[in-house]
């Protein structure tokens, strides 16, 4: 069971970030029917039962009507009855028969039409634009609504007909194997030029069963601020949240199950996992900004699951955020900086995998204390102005968005009786005071926190109080070192970097406890390396 203690709610909504909506409703859905579908879909001769003419004495009750025959209706195709598909289905155009129908080549994830689903639509050379396409698509992930506006069909014409920027110009990244895992998907939504937002939406896996997840790879872009993955809890999850792109949090029975505020390979550590039983629906948090001026901008996230079956890990990991939600700061450009001590007497402890602290434009730094007993700050264990948050590098400095996650493999042992502090930093020298708020324009005072209730079956230490089960030699370098991790058969990732806390070198599933590493292409200097979570210095001389 998740400790009470650790839970906060991270929600708001987000409408003073919202861009401008002008066209985009059921309406335009129709006339592309209108325009392109009728010919097979009339109602005196309806292409498998299926009238897209419409009822109504207005041209939105017609559209109305229509929508009211596609809508979480099963469609007549039985190929696409057996996979749970729906005419249109709220929100997922990969689970709409007709989105599959008329999909093409626009979205090459989408799964192709099998044996038994018919041809794809339209028919008689009426083609569809891929605007027609997309404003299908959108209409589908926004929920599919019969009133109201749901987005700006001009970004997304702008898009296609003047050309814009995309989230993953090479197309979607590739899925995990058949037998690993799964691809989940969020978007794609468009942004204007400038424009920034901040989407949830409720996904519905439908496992087979009960599984446990090793390992998330987020993909996401640069023009990304965070993405968060929750899920909701309780007996029904997420039941009365309303499917598709919504600006409102509506977090009451909601867990974390992992932040980030860059593309991250998120690999547990072995013998732990995250668990996911089969009626698990995940609700994402996807935070994107257009930097470009000029043109609009398409907003995908995509996470590849890997899996494995339950009962393989030894240990749950769990995740929760930490939040600062008073925060004042005033716009007089002075460094402004603010602790919150979080701790319960009497408490067990739990065992850290990963620690990563989240401000926005105006943050300075983040830094986190393990607490001493009588409330004074212990050990430093993070700083977020540091590579791999690692404290005391020469050269700290703060970049708001590529906060680092720091790692202890081992796990670090954190007293709950005792707790932490955490502490951030701001200097606003924008034009007006700001406070704890979602947009970029506002501040923030997050900590995420991943970690067991248990310790693992290995031996668990500090790796604060046990630095010699890392050593470099020689140390100073010039061209070669070797790293060497006593206690370690082999080591999966290695990554290198430099003072500023660039990486220089990744390298992956090493055999033996030994790395040996080139330094012949770099600059003399301090670097920092984290292999498996062992972390330490290279100097090359």
């Amino acid at each position: 069971m998740q400790k009470s203690w650790l839970v906060f709610t991270y929600c708001f909504t987000l409408t003073c970030a919202m861009q401008a909506q002008s066209t985009a409703s059921v309406v335009e859905v129709y006339r592309i029917f209108q325009n392109k579908c009728v010919g097979c879909h009339k109602t005196s001769d309806p292409a498998g039962g299926l009238s897209l003419e419409g009822t109504g004495s207005t041209e939105l009750a017609k559209a109305v009507n229509v929508a009211q025959k596609l809508v979480n209706i099963n469609p007549t195709n039985v190929a696409a009855q057996g996979k749970g598909h729906k005419r249109i289905m709220r929100g997922r155009p990969d689970l709409s028969f007709l989105f599959r129908k008329i999909n093409g080549t626009l979205e090459p994830n989408v799964e192709a039409l099998g044996t038994g689903e018919g041809t794809p639509m339209p028919q008689n050379n009426a083609s569809l634009t891929d605007v027609e396409k997309e404003v299908i698509r959108q209409w589908i992930l926004y929920g599919a609504k019969t009133s109201g506006v749901q987005f700006d069909k001009s970004v997304v014409e702008s898009f296609y007909n003047s050309g814009g920027e995309k989230s993953f110009p090479d197309g979607p990244p590739p899925a995990p194997a058949p037998g690993e895992g799964f691809q989940v998907k969020m978007g794609p939504f468009y942004l204007k030029p400038g424009g920034e937002i901040e989407y949830y939406q409720k996904y519905q896996l439908s496992l087979p069963a009960n599984v446990e997840v090793q390992k998330l790879d987020f993909k996401i872009s640069n023009y990304s601020h965070h993405f968060i993955l929750y899920n909701f809890t309780g007996t029904t999850p997420g039941s009365g949240i309303p499917d598709g792109l919504r600006v409102d949090a509506n977090h009451s029975d909601i867990s974390l199950v992992a932040a980030v505020q860059e593309a991250i390979d998120l690999k547990l550590p072995p013998t732990t996992a995250f668990k996911w039983n089969k009626n698990t629906v995940l609700d994402f948090n996807s935070h994107y900004i257009n930097y470009s001026l000029n043109r609009p901008y398409q907003c995908e996230v995509y996470v590849n699951v890997y899996t494995q079956p339950l009962g393989t890990a030894d240990q749950e990991m769990f995740a929760d955020l930490l939040i600062n939600p008073n925060i004042p700061i005033a716009n007089n450009g002075n460094l402004i900086t603010y602790k919150q001590t979080v701790f319960q007497a009497g408490a067990d402890s739990i065992y850290v995998w990963g620690l990563m602290g989240h401000t926005h434009k105006y943050g300075r730094g983040y830094k986190v204390w393990a607490r001493n007993a009588n409330g004074t700050p212990g050990t430093m264990l993070y700083d977020a102005s540091c590579p791999m948050g690692i404290p005391g590098c020469p050269a700290p400095s703060y970049d708001y968005q590529h906060i680092p996650i720091r790692y202890w493999e081992p796990l670090l042992p954190i007293k709950w009786g005792n707790g932490i502090i955490h502490e951030a930093s701001w200097a606003n020298d924008g034009p007006t005071p700001v406070n704890f708020g979602p947009t970029s324009n506002d501040e923030m005072m997050v900590l995420v926190v991943f970690y067991t209730e248990n310790p693992l079956s290995v031996a668990t230490q500090d790796p604060l109080s046990a630095p010699t089960s890392v050593k470099v030699v020689p140390n100073p370098a010039q061209d070669r070192t070797t790293v060497q991790i006593t206690g370690k058969n082999a080591i999966s990732q290695f990554r290198l970097f430099d003072a500023a806390g660039r990486l220089v070198q990744t390298r992956h599933t090493m055999m033996g406890a030994q790395i040996e590493v080139d330094l012949s292409d770099l600059s003399p200097g301090l670097y920092w390396f984290n292999a498996d979570g062992y972390t330490g210095k290279i100097i090359k001389s």
